[in-house]
């Protein structure tokens, strides 16, 4: 739903199922601006993903904003650029998306 919002404010979305996805599709090329990560995912959860994105050092410098409905200590586990709850203001996805994006 966030991916489908952002693609009707002008922004250019990749979408994954899963961290595991979402490594193997950064490492085939794709190099977003911001990547926004659930921590709540089958195969690869975000805090997962995020240890493995970190130990690139070509990953390790796309922004990450985190958006989940995990509580905030659990959020706040994660080294991100930004962190979101669910459910999600679609005005703060769009200001922080900003920060590292043009749509």
């Amino acid at each position: 739903m966030l991916g489908r919002f952002l693609e009707l404010e002008g922004f250019e979305v990749e979408l994954a199922s899963n961290g595991k996805q979402a490594l193997e599709r950064l490492s085939a090329g794709v190099h977003p601006c911001v990547i926004l990560l659930d921590l709540m995912m089958p195969v690869m959860d975000g805090w997962q993903f995020r240890r493995e994105q970190v130990r690139d050092r070509e990953l390790a410098e796309i922004p990450v904003i985190v958006v989940s409905a995990a509580g905030r200590e659990r959020i706040a586990e994660i080294d991100a650029n930004a962190y979101l709850t669910k459910p999600v203001d679609l005005e703060q996805l769009l200001e922080r998306v900003s920060q590292y994006c043009s749509a």
